[in-house]
């Protein structure tokens, strides 16, 4: 006997259930549900965005490409300017001023970093429960961030007075014959950097204590019972848990170091005869496109600071996979 596939009594597949109703099996989900039609907002949403996507375009995007064509072009002593492709490019290399601003430069990141390890220690330190003033000493040490470069550096270099600097002074006490700081050039970009430490140490403490907020107190109250030191509990929850902030600390103090201008370019002074010996990279910048008036070689040396920046950043945010813990 045969049975016809329109019997009632054959069960049909869901797929030839749907084609008989009419429906597309496509418009539903897996557990059964209908899929939401999608929604055509039209322009609407750009228009929002437009204001964002131009201030990007205009204040970030365009500068860059604006930069980028002036370094492949010679500006001509009455105005005008030549297009010579890599020739900024190749003489730049062949400049040992590239070098020693580029040795200056990391010379002096690496001393500020020095001061992240130890703002994660004074963070921890003011986020002790029970510790009386802690926001008025947070203010003291921010304080610094806040100030103007010009008068941190006018401070600082009565500090660093190789006669009666208090610095000497109190090498003085314990037996050490200080150096003449900002005139000697093995030393110079090395009192910059202790300034630099000082003055970014603050914006280092709060944002630490920020992430210091976000650990959970129940981690530290069983580590307690469980018998761990102090110590122990600095090193097994404080320092992998705030990781993340550590790394954003860092990837600012890095950007920030290599950018490096104001605070040198205070304390030295331009009259200093160790200042091509001291110079950043920021400043060769300056120097070559406003006193020596080559915008395209300037433009150069602009290019490759974005350049360095960029691959620094970019091995950060590589290695941090191996060091920040996922909270």
């Amino acid at each position: 006997m045969t049975t016809s596939t329109h019997d009632p009594r054959v069960v049909a597949s869901p797929e030839v259930a749907a084609a008989r109703q009419g429906r597309s099996t496509r418009s539903r989900r897996p557990g059964g549900q209908r899929r939401p039609p999608l929604r055509r907002d039209g322009v609407w949403p750009w228009l929002f965005v437009l204001p964002l996507f131009t201030g990007v375009a205009v204040f970030y995007l365009w500068p860059i490409v604006n930069t980028a064509y002036l370094s492949m072009t010679r500006s001509g002593p009455f105005g005008g300017s030549t297009f010579i492709g890599f020739g900024n490019f190749t003489e730049l290399v062949a400049d040992p001023q590239l070098y020693t601003s580029l040795g200056n430069t990391l010379v002096y990141t690496g001393i500020v970093a020095l001061g992240i390890p130890i703002a994660v220690y004074v963070a921890s330190l003011l986020n002790l429960p029970g510790l009386r003033f802690a926001q008025f000493y947070r203010v003291l040490f921010f304080l610094p961030y806040v100030a103007m470069p010009t008068a941190i550096a006018m401070v600082w270099r009565v500090m660093f007075n190789g006669d009666f600097g208090l610095v000497n002074r109190a090498l003085g006490v314990v037996g050490v014959d200080g150096p003449y700081w900002v005139s000697d050039s093995s030393t110079a970009i090395v009192a910059v950097a202790i300034v630099g430490l000082w003055s970014s140490l603050g914006f280092s403490v709060i944002v630490l204590g920020a992430g210091l907020k976000t650990i959970p107190p129940e981690l530290y109250e069983a580590a307690e019972l469980d018998g761990a030191s102090t110590w122990r509990q600095f090193r097994s929850i404080t320092v992998p848990l705030l990781t993340p902030s550590i790394f954003f600390v860092t990837i600012i103090t890095v950007i920030s170091s290599f950018q490096l201008f104001d605070l040198l370019y205070a304390i030295l002074g331009s009259a200093n005869p160790v200042l091509p010996q001291s110079m950043s990279l920021v400043y060769l910048f300056y120097r070559e496109g406003f006193v020596n008036n080559d915008k395209g070689y300037a433009a150069a040396v602009a290019m490759v600071i974005f350049l360095v920046i960029g691959v620094v950043t970019a091995l950060q945010f590589r290695m941090q996979r191996r060091w920040v813990q996922d909270v």
